[in-house]
């Protein structure tokens, strides 16, 4: 099992990474919360990681800390949350963001997250509930704050790769405009109009 990776970053196309450890170039899938806190191109990264095994792949999944993978793993064994749905939650909010979500059974907040319905929320507050304790003990008000903010930021890419998807966009390659622009705006109005202007601009 392969459980970290300290390396090179090689590539970076969200959800897509390349990371090159002592010469050998791994293929990872990162949320977008890891992008966010990964150096850049050619700068040293530290993954924690995940081994997803099928019989026709083995797929790798990257994460920024221990907690997003422990709630990656917690959120692959609810019924009907595969590898990409987990992803794609971790994209859309942090580890205590969604803790608190469920905790207060917070079920419009998490039906914000791509992919995920009524009743696919409604089954996480369910199964999920009990299982993050570790991660519903009040924080200091100064980790609250920066909490806070990281979910307003995530929810400002969320909705801004949401209206991307809308407009024809790929989920892959919405993400992939918006990295790139990501620290550029406060907004989605304004991410929005910068990844389209930057998209007609390499047309």
């Amino acid at each position: 099992m392969i459980g970290r990776l300290q390396g090179i970053v090689l590539e970076k196309s969200a959800p897509d990474l390349l990371i090159d450890v002592n010469g050998v170039g791994y293929e990872v899938q990162a949320p977008l919360t890891t992008f966010a806190v990964l150096g850049r191109i050619g700068e040293s990264a530290v993954l924690y990681t995940h081994l997803a095994i099928r019989e026709d792949a083995h797929q790798l999944y990257g994460f920024s800390d221990k907690s997003q993978r422990s709630l990656f793993r917690t959120l692959i064994k609810v019924s009907g949350v595969g590898p990409k749905l987990a992803l794609a939650i971790l994209s859309g909010m942090d580890v205590n963001a969604f803790a608190m979500c469920v905790h207060n059974e917070d079920i419009t907040a998490l039906t914000r997250l791509p992919g995920v319905g009524k009743k696919t929320a409604e089954r996480l507050v369910v199964e999920m509930r009990d299982r993050l304790k570790e991660w519903q003990t009040p924080a200091p008000l100064w980790q609250a704050a920066d909490h806070a903010e990281q979910a307003s930021a995530d929810q400002v890419l969320l909705e801004a790769e949401s209206a991307l998807v809308s407009l024809g966009y790929k989920p892959t390659e919405a993400a992939r405009m918006l990295n790139k622009i990501a620290d550029q705006a406060s907004t989605s109005e304004e991410l929005i109009r910068l990844a389209l202007k930057n998209s007609l601009g390499n047309t």
